[in-house]
């Protein structure tokens, strides 16, 4: 089969499509043709080394954490899904290839794209630990950092959906995106407090850094100078250093089926949105991980494979 892959450590350039073994379901796991490969941010950090020793790349690597396609293989122990359903989840071993691997995964409804089916497994997983370590509850006020990103398109809309008011920063292009999801749009930078402040006087209960841009010390400013329920996903060192709650997964996760399914009934059901702002053929990996990497700003990248 066709696969992306990388043989050393490095840039985009270091991408290449070669022809590897189709790899082999194990006991609770499928094997899928591939029709679509999400693109995500711990792409290239692995891709660059940048995550070792906690998530050692085995060179050759296949990048890719989800897949959609049609289940070709079932593991012995495999019950909810059979060979020739359409399906989306997170892969083993990679997803930016024509066969792969997927460990979790659940039935796509026909209403719902392969693309729109892959913008959900890392972002939604996400989005969905983090509101939930948060705490958030209805008639609180969340204020999300990258809100205009695939973790912050659902975040607003699933920060809203629980009865909360989502303050969203982005950058002045997509300050209409994050309002058509719900949130209540504002500048991110120099002056972000006095911005916050003023559209929520009577304060901010959690935040939500998902864009890693030093905004944590205007966060905690914003939370009255406490570190108490604010999250980061990007920032390890200003967590670090300020004391905030870093989440990467792990035991942490939220990922399963059940999470899968109810992501993708609300994209059916029009209650839930996903934007993809750019796909790409495999034999354009590198282009794909190289705009990801320079923070495209706006929804999900998508690799598809005919």
């Amino acid at each position: 089969m066709k696969a992306v892959i990388f043989d050393d450590f490095g840039g985009p350039e270091v991408l290449r499509v070669a022809e590897v073994d189709p790899p082999a379901p194990g006991p609770r796991q499928v094997r899928v043709r591939v029709h679509a490969a999400g693109v995500n941010p711990i792409d290239y950090k692995i891709r660059r080394g940048l995550m070792r020793p906690g998530l050692p790349a085995k060179l050759p690597a296949i990048p890719g954490s989800e897949a959609a396609g049609v289940v070709e293989e079932v593991g012995a122990e495999v019950t909810h899904v059979r060979l020739g359903d359409e399906v989306f989840g997170w892969t083993r071993g990679g997803g930016y290839c024509e066969q792969a691997i997927l460990t979790t995964c659940a039935v796509k409804p026909a209403e719902v794209s392969w693309v729109d089916a892959v913008s959900l497994p890392v972002a939604g997983e996400t989005a969905t630990r983090v509101l939930r370590l948060l705490e958030l509850k209805a008639g609180e006020t969340l204020l999300v950092h990258g809100a205009a990103g695939a973790v912050g398109t659902l975040a607003v809309q699933l920060g809203t959906a629980l009865g909360a008011r989502v303050i969203g920063t982005a950058g002045s292009s997509n300050q209409e995106y994050v309002a058509s999801l719900g949130g209540v749009p504002t500048l991110y930078g120099e002056g972000l407090v006095g911005r916050v402040r003023a559209l929520a006087p009577e304060g901010v209960d959690a935040v939500f850094d998902i864009a890693g841009r030093g905004a944590l010390p205007d966060s905690i400013e914003l939370r009255g100078g406490t570190t108490d329920r604010i999250i980061t996903i990007a920032d390890y060192q200003g967590s670090e250093t300020l004391g905030v709650r870093f989440t990467g997964g792990g035991s942490e996760s939220a990922a399963s089926a059940e999470l899968l399914e109810d992501l993708a009934a609300r994209v059916a059901r029009g209650e839930l949105k996903t934007t993809v702002t750019a796909t790409f053929p495999l034999e354009e990996a590198a282009e794909a991980q190289r705009l990801n990497e320079a923070g495209h700003g706006r929804g999900k990248i998508v690799i598809t494979v005919d």
